[in-house]
């Protein structure tokens, strides 16, 4: 087994693209139940 400590750097990249991914997928689903809950907060 051979193990390259620079593998770990390499990908740094293709972290930060996921994490930044998650953090907009997060941030429409809070945009979207903001919305909501604005346009569904009269009809109680």
């Amino acid at each position: 087994m051979n193990i390259n400590p620079m593998n770990f750097v390499f990908n740094l990249k293709y972290m930060l693209f996921g994490m930044l991914t998650i953090f907009a997928v997060i941030g429409i689903i809070v945009i979207i139940t903001m919305l909501l809950n604005k346009f569904s907060h009269g009809r109680e």
